[in-house]
């Protein structure tokens, strides 16, 4: 699964887009010095996701949108179109 689609998940999951996750998470106090546990414990307790979809939010949470390029048009099952998450929601992705 690309880390693009772990993020589509987790928006059908919540029904929150992940920029809207992102903005909940730093309105918690939650930022770039956020160790993962608590964010993941968070994420489990009022959004039901697991370690996995929690995981790729707290590299969002606590890194941005830019994933490593070896991610990038890999071929791989964990293949991304582009260095850059789309976090504005699934439906208005232009690299779906």
């Amino acid at each position: 699964m690309s880390f693009q689609a772990y993020l589509d998940n987790i928006e059908t999951k919540t029904g929150l887009t992940p920029r809207q996750l992102v903005a909940l998470a730093h309105e918690k106090g939650f930022d770039a010095t956020t160790k993962a546990t608590p964010i993941v414990q968070w994420l489990a307790e009022d959004y039901g996701l697991g370690r996995g979809h929690a995981m790729a939010m707290v590299h969002v949470i606590t890194k941005g949108p830019q994933i490593s390029g070896k991610h990038v048009e890999s071929g791989t099952a964990h293949s991304d179109p582009s260095n850059t998450l789309w976090l504005d929601g699934k439906a208005t992705n232009p690299n779906p």
